[in-house]
């Protein structure tokens, strides 16, 4: 199977598409880490044909701006999972956290036996305390603007998320010590690595039904690409939603369709059939 019977059937019913909102680790970005060069001149085809763009990810907003330099006009970011949309420079939405609730959750974390890193998600920076180079490598990779600070505690700056960076196995080890998080806010693994701790109510999905709105675009007008848990809710706000090769089992069930792994750069395959 190549993955690609799913686009070039919906490609054959010559669907409406007005929105692609694309994760970014695991689904655009190759297994380095890389945008695929054939992203660059779709960008200008989706632009071309007025289809808005939009990566959705866990990633800081300066994160996003950085690896879409120079080709981020007009586009719009889902960051921070959810918690920071943004079109151009203007603020769509976005959910800062109870700081007490932020400042115990430090705290708690400070306490925990597990090998992890914690870091503050503000609108204007991420932030840490522990700054060994195991560490700060990990962070660095998501949050473009990131100070290590003595405590993340006295950081004057609208909180949007607490992530947190396990260096065993995120889903077995820390996702269920903050289980009991899940009555008031969302805990989601985002990788096997990392969870994120939000605001109840905030996720992918959310943010993209939001900008749907403001966009004056439908489900039915939206595509999105996704491969791990916290792009669960965004596979439900797109008719066409589609999991990658080498997503998740339990997005792999949710989507609609399957596209070819990042390592075949599946998201540039399925809009080159969606997108002629």
């Amino acid at each position: 199977m190549t993955y690609l019977a799913d686009a070039e059937a919906l490609a054959a019913r010559t669907p409406d598409i007005r929105l692609v909102a694309v994760d970014m680790d695991g689904t655009l970005l190759d297994e380095n880490g890389v945008v695929p060069p054939g992203l660059w001149p779709m960008l200008k085809r989706l632009a071309d044909r007025g289809i808005a763009f939009a990566p959705a990810s866990g990633r800081q907003y300066a994160t996003l701006r950085r690896e879409f330099e120079g080709h981020s006009d007009g586009m719009v970011f889902i960051a921070e999972n959810g918690t920071f949309v943004l079109r151009g420079e203007d603020e769509v939405s976005s959910a800062p956290m109870d700081r007490a609730f932020v400042d115990d959750l430090v705290r708690h974390l400070r306490d925990s036996p597990h090998d992890i890193g914690v870091v503050v998600c503000g609108k204007e920076s991420a932030y840490i305390e522990r700054d060994d180079e195991a560490f700060r490598s990990e962070a660095s990779k998501y949050y473009a603007r990131l100070e290590v600070v003595p405590d993340v505690i006295d950081v004057h700056d609208d909180v949007l998320k607490i992530a947190v960076f396990d260096f065993g196995h995120a889903e077995e080890t820390t996702a269920p010590a903050l289980e009991h998080l899940r009555a008031t806010h969302q805990v989601v693994v985002s990788g096997e690595h990392w969870v994120d701790v939000m605001n109840a109510g905030v996720n992918k999905g959310n943010a993209l039904r939001r900008l749907q709105d403001v966009l004056g675009v439908t489900p039915a007008q939206t595509v999105v690409f996704g491969d791990y848990l916290n792009d669960l809710e965004m596979m439900d706000a797109a008719d066409h939603s589609f999991a990658m090769a080498n997503a998740h089992p339990l997005i792999a069930e949710r989507a609609r369709y399957r596209a070819p792994s990042n390592r075949d750069h599946g998201v540039i395959a399925v809009l080159e059939l969606l997108v002629p």
